[in-house]
């Protein structure tokens, strides 16, 4: 029986800048830094969720050469999706991750389900950030079916 999520993979441009990001600027914990040769295993973890690993890898092998230079691309062109975070406070994590030079694609806007903003990491990754709030995913369902029919 599967108990939890414990992995989750961020592809990277740079293994060594890409884990100082996401310590230095966004507070996680450094976890496993493992080389292997012809490989690197390296992972950062959230204080509050060190049983969840986020892996830092740069696209290489197992995938194909074709594959690696897609996510490369994507990489570059900002195509790249990663991980989503809760935060308490969205509009005040968003001041102090600009004064640290982060890049934000959306500001802090209002959902149904909190406030939500998307900012980049230093690989060009977007991430979501979300300060929650309790709704009714049937509510949220019901109106948008009629703003559907109202149009």
């Amino acid at each position: 029986m599967i108990t939890n999520i414990s992995l989750t993979t961020v592809f990277v441009k740079d293994i060594e800048e890409s884990k100082r990001f996401y310590v230095d600027v966004l507070g996680f914990a450094e976890g496993d830094d493992v080389d292997l040769g012809d490989y690197r295993w390296c992972t950062v973890q959230h204080p509050s969720q060190p049983e969840l690993h986020v892996h830092l890898a740069v696209p290489g092998p197992p995938f194909s050469p074709e594959m690696v230079s897609a996510m490369e691309r994507s990489l570059d062109e900002g195509g790249m999706n990663s991980v989503g975070v809760h935060v308490d406070d969205c509009r005040a994590t968003v001041a102090d991750l600009k004064a640290k030079g982060v890049q934000f694609i959306q500001e802090p806007e209002e959902r149904p389900y909190g406030v939500e903003a998307l900012m980049r990491d230093n690989s060009g990754n977007w991430m979501v950030l979300v300060e929650p709030r309790e709704f009714d995913p049937r509510q949220m369902e019901a109106d948008a079916a009629a703003a559907s029919a109202g149009s």
